[in-house]
Formats: C-alpha cells, structure tokens, sequence
C-alpha cells in the first residue's frame, strides 16, 4: 500500500514492491493525483491491483507500505486495520514523523524518490523487469526529484536512473506524463492564489503565503504550488486553500534554508524539508491562514552570513603604493586583492587582474589608484550569503569587503561564497552553534597543573596588557577529547618580553630565539612553555624556509597547516577561555576534515602533505577534495626537501597506529613514485608492512612491541627492489646496518627449511633481530615460530666457554676457535647443553680425541 493522492513515486513503488514481494496484493487507494489518474486509465489493465474498498482489512495480517510510513495517510479504509497486531515493512524516503508506525522491517533512507530504494533491491537480486516496468520506475524518479534537480536528490538516484536506461526506459512517456497541464479550473485557482499572495522578506530569503477559498474540490494543489515556485522567483511558496469544509495546505521551496516540516507538523502534516501538505479539517481559511503566519518563523533556518565566512583582519593599502610592492603583497600573503583606503575611507579595490593588466604595459612603478576598481560594493557583517551571492552576480564582482563603523572588517571572496553554495556539510556546520567557550573544558579536561599553569599566565598578560593565546594541537584536542600537554603560546607583542615577564613573575629561566621572535620559558618544575610573538611567515622559494615578520594573530593563525590547527584560546581574565576560530577548524573537527587554509600551503611546506597524512591516520579523518588535489600537484616538491626533513617527519609519521594504511595511503599521494618506487610495488608493500605489524604483535620479539619507523620506510624501496634509492635517507649506522643486513639476507637461500632454533644461528648470528623480522614479515615463514624463538633464545644465551677456556684445556689457539665456539652456541640453543660442565664434556668428546 501507499499514501492517498497517490502519485508516480508511490505506484512505481508498488508495483517495484510486487517484484521484491510476488506473494503480496497491491492495494491502490481510490484517490490518485491527476498525472496518475491519467497514466492508469490507459495502462491500469497491465497491473494486478486491487481497490482499496473490496480489501477485507480485519483479515489483514502482513502489511508492506511505500512511500509513507504513517498509517494515518492510507485512507479511511485502513482504520480497520489493528497495528499491534500487524507484521509490517516499510520503504520510504521522507524523514521520519511523529506518527510513523512501529515495523518490524524498515528501509528508510534519504535518496530522491523511495523507488530508489527498492531499485537498488532489484538490481541486488537480479530480478529481471520490463522497459514498461523500466518506464513506471522512471516516471517515479524523475517525477520526486525534479527531473534530478531537487535538492534531495542523490547520486543513488542517478544510478538507478542508469539501470533503468540499460532497460529500455522511454523517455518519451516519461516526458509526457510528468509534465502535467492545468484543468481551466486549476489554472483559474493558480491565478487567484498569485493575485492574494503576501510577499515576506527573512534574512534575504523571498516567501510567498498564498490563501483562497473555493467551493468544491481541486485536486493538484501540489502541482499548482510548484508552477506557483516557478512562476513567483519565490525561495517558499504556502498554499492555504479551503476546499469545501477543509483547508488544504502545500508548501515548496528551492533553498536548503528552509525547512517546511516543523510548520506542516504543527498542522498533522508531513513530507519533505522543501515539499510537504497538511490538511485541517473542518476549519476556517482565516483561522488556519492566521496560523501558518505565526509559524512561518519555524521554517526558517539560520542564515549564513559576512561574519561566519569572511577573512579577517583585512590588509589594506594606501592609494599611492606602487603597483609592483602591491603585487609583491598580493604574493607574500596570499591575497588576490586588497581594499585601498586613504583617510579612513574605503576608496576602492585593487584586484590580482587590475595589476597584471598594468604590468603586461610596463607600469609597475605606477600607484594602484589608477588601476584600482572605484566605488567598490560592500557588506554588513549580518549580510546572508544569499544577498552576497546576488551581488556578486549582479555586479559581477569577486569580493566584498565587510564594513563596520565606517571601516573594513573583513572581506568576503566570490570563492568564499562558491565553497559554502556547493559543500553542504560545510554550509550545514556554519548554521550550527559553534561553542565559543571552552573554559570548561579545560578544567575538565587538563591537568590540575596546567591549569594552574594558564592561570598565572593570565595574570602575567592581565599585568602587561599584552594580548595572549593557548594555541596548537592542544586546542584541537580539547575538542577531540584527547591528552595534550604541549602548551604554545602566542603573545600579539613581543613573545620574548613576555616570556622574560614570566621568568621574572614565577621564577624559572627563559631561552631565547630572536630570529623568529620566540622564547621558550623553562617553568621551575622543568616544564618547557613555547612563547611565540604573532607573526606572518612567507616563502620567497617553495620548500624554502620562511621569512618571518611580526603580525597579529589572525596572520599568525593564517601561516599554520590546517584549519584545524588554526584556532586560539584567550588567556587575558575578561575573556579567558574564549574560541579564536577565524578559519571554522571547529567545523572541519566535526566533519573529521583535513584542510589547508590556502592553495599555496603545499607549495610553501611540501612537508605538510606527510603531516595530513599523519592527522588522517590519527584521528580518522580525511583531506577533502580540494586539499587532497593540492596534495597531488604539489608532491613533486617533496624532491626540494633535505633528506633530514622527510626524515624527521617519517619518524612522526610512522609512530601512528596504522603503517600499512599510511603506506598504501603515500601510494596514492604518489609519495613514494617520487623517489623512484615503482607504482606495482603499492599492494606487496601495503602487505609487507601489515604482515610485519602483526608479527610484533603476536610474537612479542625481544626487539619490541613494534618495528622502528625506518623499517616501515625502507618497505616501498625493498618490495620495489631498489634499496640503493633508500640509501640518502639512512643518516645513522644504525639504519645502514639495517639497510645492508635485509640485502644480505635477501639473496640467502635455504632458511625456511630449518627446522631447530640453533641451527638458524648458522646463518643469523651477525645479523640484527629487526632485519631477520623484517625478512620473515615478507617472505611469510612457515618456521616462523621457530625463528622467533631462537631470535628470544640468542639473546639470554649463557656463555658457557671462551677462547680462553679453551686453552685453559690445552687447545692451540687458531681461526677455528671460532667454528668451534658458533657450533657450541648451535648445541646450546637446539637445548643439548645447559650447563658449563656439559660443555666442556663437548668439547673433549668433539674436539680433542
């Protein structure tokens, strides 16, 4: 069964129904919208179907509903039906209501159209269907997401569209029935109801409430609400119509904004965030219409506005500076344009374009104010990104700057507004309340000592009116809810005053780095506090290190790697505790995204690529898209890098729970491709790596609970048989011990068919437990175990005789001492000699006959 005013989702649905439940009555209610009326006075007879008015409904005992999950919407018939006592399964795609029936099956998901839904069932049993089926199937989908242009429609939906293709789907029916024409009477009502409609302007949104009453019934009041959407450049339109004794009320919409079930719901209503009806019935149109404007405030989400997406602080520049040092600007901190203010003023606005335009004729030496945009557009803090939008498309302009008191705020780019317009996740986390304090958390979470730590810090910025912030992982982790005790802090100043503030107030003793403008204060409990000054860091070559000059901290938070290392904590009393989050790191926390604060960033510091990956395994997260392509284009870069830095970030990268995942994770970064490894090597290597892992693991060598980083590293090279490429990172005699010990023990043969733990010795003994596990790991022993066990007998092994010893018992001293002693350490570990009298039983028995 489905709902009444049955439409294409709701038939095709039944009868895609009967293919997954062949032993099941399709039941079709007596009304049926106008499109479907149509449709089943030509085709009824293809279906097996049944009125709902000749159905026994006490009899009743299994019950499949589509489309809906409310047996309030199935008719006066199913009042009958006792829902306690019914087995019932449900497919649907509206979100879930207050009346929604207890089933002891449900297929409930948000896809366009619940056909999808039972599609995807079909396809999953392969059971075969007709290019009519194809067809009715079709008409559902293409009828509840508008042609695929509603906002709920998902990918799913296209995929089972693609289905539908590969069997015979008509479009030319399609066509025909899903675009229904008015009656004369419709049409009639559709013009009454545009000519009473009330326009209502919220937060940059346009809403129209449409009211009318008629004597009879007309059905399509949803089809006229659509064509109502169309013909109105509305965001919402309300029809509130009274038919005979009831009123009937529909809404659409075409923005994400607004949501029209909390105001249908107040009604008994139901349906989807942009597309839903109610009725009330045996009421007055006044009444209800009265209603439904009190309520309109519910459909309302909050707006997105200048504040939470704009850039902040704003450089700006004087009308005189040359359109060369403006390029050099636009380059140094990543700006693509910059305010022009003189006298306070905001006179204009100097573009990327405006300055390439001027230099293309050799006029760098020119001011920017013969090239700069006048009378710019600008916005209010509380201007929604829907007025943005309009202006930028109406002036076809890039950026706005955000104006408050006279003076630019921040500025809002074109890309700023696109990145909100098509990422959902990121539109749906800005309208979010953000937390603003995190007070709490820190004495919650942070030990007792660093609390007591910050505290005095913020006496320290409260006596030298200095402006200070906790800033770093820790910030991020109070949000993660995981221990951090690194405590960095940034002083909008000079970081090495206030750190000399703090040795002289507490006690201690203070480092000092004037290059970077940094102090490292050692608290007197030994404990090291990082004091950095605010500052901008820019790259005058990629993978170069940076110059550094002082900032404010919204510069100094734009220089790190990612958003969700660019927040601040307030340390002054007033506002201790207060989240510094310019760049909405809380909101990629939440949606567990890794990403850049600029498409420069990889360019600058190739070495943040390795720190995302590290974060990625870490927390669980993921790069987006933008970020991850920035990734790609820029792992050339990592060939500019010293050995030491890949070095040093492997070693951090490698302490992380997961080396095969992060592996197989630098394979498609093509981390290893630029270091010659062959990009076969991916899948073997991914192996290796977790073979190795889970040998620590189960077999506990002496060596550790886990390998060290650099066996980890050498993986990629070995599986692609190119460990002379390892060679310029292996910078201690560790590591090349280790590098030369797996290529020796690459080319030997004949060990796997050992079978007693002293005999390995005679091919092991000078080499290193970790090189031995890392062949085991790859070549996957079948004597693994007894490896293992002669690696954990060797290194308690007692020595019970020396060369000594053996001239002590009257031996020439020779070379073949040495055979002698290798083949009493072989007799030791196979367990035949446990004490030093045995030992020297065998020798006078093997040696000195």
């Amino acid at each position: 069964m489905s709902h009444v005013n049955t439409d294409f989702d709701a038939l095709a649905s039944l009868i895609a129904a009967k293919k997954l439940h062949p032993e099941a009555k399709v039941v079709i209610p007596n009304e049926q919208t106008a499109p479907v009326r149509q449709f089943l006075t030509i085709y009824r007879d293809t279906f097996d179907m049944t009125d709902d008015h000749l159905v026994k409904w006490e009899e009743v005992t299994s019950l499949i509903l589509v489309d809906t999950a409310s047996l309030s919407r199935l008719g006066n018939y199913t009042k009958k039906l006792d829902a306690e006592k019914l087995d019932i399964t449900v497919y649907d795609h509206h979100p879930p209501g207050s009346k929604d029936v207890k089933a002891a099956r449900r297929v409930i998901e948000p896809v366009g159209a619940t056909v999808t839904l039972l599609i995807e069932e079909i396809i999953r049993r392969k059971i075969p269907i007709s290019s009519f089926e194809a067809t009715l199937f079709g008409l559902g989908i293409y009828t509840d997401t508008g042609s695929f242009t509603f906002p709920n429609t998902t990918d799913r939906d296209f995929q089972a569209a693609s289905f539908l293709m590969k069997n015979e789907m008509n479009l030319e029916i399609i066509q025909r029935f899903a675009d229904y024409k008015l009656t004369p009477d419709q049409q009639d009502l559709l013009n009454q109801l545009f000519r009473n409609a009330k326009t209502y302007y919220r937060d940059g949104l346009k809403f129209l409430v449409c009211a009318y009453q008629i004597d009879v019934y007309l059905r399509e009041l949803a089809t006229i609400a659509d064509k109502l959407l169309d013909i109105s450049g509305a965001d919402m339109v309300l029809t509130v119509v009274k038919m005979e004794k009831h009123v009937h009320i529909v809404g659409r919409c075409n923005s994400n904004r607004v949501n029209l079930l909390p105001l249908l719901e107040k009604f008994d209503g139901g349906g989807h965030p942009q597309a839903g009806s109610a009725t009330v019935k045996r009421s007055g149109l006044d009444e209800v219409l009265g209603q439904v404007n009190s309520h309109l405030d519910l459909i309302l989400k909050p707006a997105i506005t200048a504040e939470d997406i704009m850039a902040s602080p704003v450089k700006m520049l004087p009308p005189d500076t040359k359109i060369r040092e403006a390029g050099h600007l636009m380059y140094r901190y990543g700006h693509s344009g910059y305010p022009v203010v003189e006298d306070d003023r905001l006179i204009g606005i100097i573009t990327r374009r405006d300055l390439d335009k001027a230099n293309h004729h050799g006029l760098g030496h020119a001011p920017i104010k013969a090239y700069m945009s006048r009378n710019p557009r600008t916005i209010k803090p509380e201007t929604t990104i829907e007025e943005m939008q309009r202006l930028i498309i109406d002036n076809n302009i890039g950026r706005l700057p955000v104006m408050e008191d006279g003076q630019p705020i921040g500025i809002v780019t074109r890309t700023d507004i696109i990145e909100v317009m098509h990422n959902q996740e990121l539109s749906e986390d800005l309208r979010r309340p953000d937390i603003k304090n995190l007070k709490e958390e820190m004495e919650k979470q942070l030990p007792e000592s660093t609390n007591s730590l910050l505290t005095d810090i913020s006496r320290t910025a409260e006596r030298t009116g200095m402006r200070v912030y906790l800033i770093g992982g820790i910030v991020r982790d109070l949000f993660l809810e995981r221990p951090n005790d690194d405590i960095d802090i940034v002083v909008e100043g000079n970081g090495i005053d206030f750190a000399e503030h703090l040795r002289t107030d507490y006690g201690g003793s203070v480092k000092m780095h004037e290059t970077f403008g940094t102090a490292s204060w050692i608290h007197p409990s030994g404990l090291y506090i990082d004091v950095t000054s605010a500052r901008l860091e820019y790259y005058e070559r990629p993978a170069s290190l940076p110059d550094v000059e002082l900032s404010t901290l919204s510069e100094d938070l734009y220089r790190r790697d990612f958003t969700i290392n660019s927040m601040a904590l307030c340390l002054n009393p007033e506002v201790f505790g207060d989240l510094v989050d310019p760049f909405n790191g809380q909101a990629d926390l939440r949606s567990k995204t890794i990403k850049v604060l600029h498409n420069l960033s990889f360019i600058d510091d190739p070495t943040r690529i390795l720190r995302a990956v590290r974060f990625e395994t870490r927390f669980d997260f993921l790069m987006d898209k933008q970020t991850e392509s920035l990734a790609l284009n820029s792992m050339a870069r990592m060939r500019d890098l010293s050995a030491h830095r890949i070095v040093e970030e492997m070693k951090r990268l490698f302490k992380d729970e997961d080396p095969p995942g992060t592996i197989k994770r630098l394979f498609k970064l093509t981390f290893w491709q630029q270091f010659g490894v062959d990009d076969g090597s991916a899948e073997q290597s991914y192996i290796h790596a977790g073979q190795l892992k889970m040998f620590y693991e189960i077999h506990k060598p002496p060596a550790g609970t886990k390998p060290r980083w650099f066996n980890y590293f050498a993986i990629p090279f070995f599986t692609s048989k190119k460990m002379y490429l390892m060679s310029q990172f292996s910078l201690t005699k560790r590591n090349n011990k280790f590098l030369q010990d797996i290529r020796n023990l690459s080319d030997m043969e004949g060990v796997e068919q050992i079978r007693e733990p002293g005999e390995f010795h005679r091919f092991l003994k000078h080499y290193e437990d970790e090189a031995i596990i890392f062949m085991i790991a790859k070549e996957n022993m079948e004597n693994e175990d007894i490896i293992t066990s002669y690696l954990k007998r060797r290194i308690d092994m007692p020595v019970f005789l020396t060369g000594e010893d053996l001239i002590q018992e009257g031996m020439k001293p020779g070379p073949h001492f040495r055979g002698i002693l290798l083949e009493l350490e072989v007799a030791v570990l196979n367990g035949e000699i446990n004490t030093r009298d045995e030992a020297v039983a065998w020798l006078h028995e093997n040696h000195m006959k």
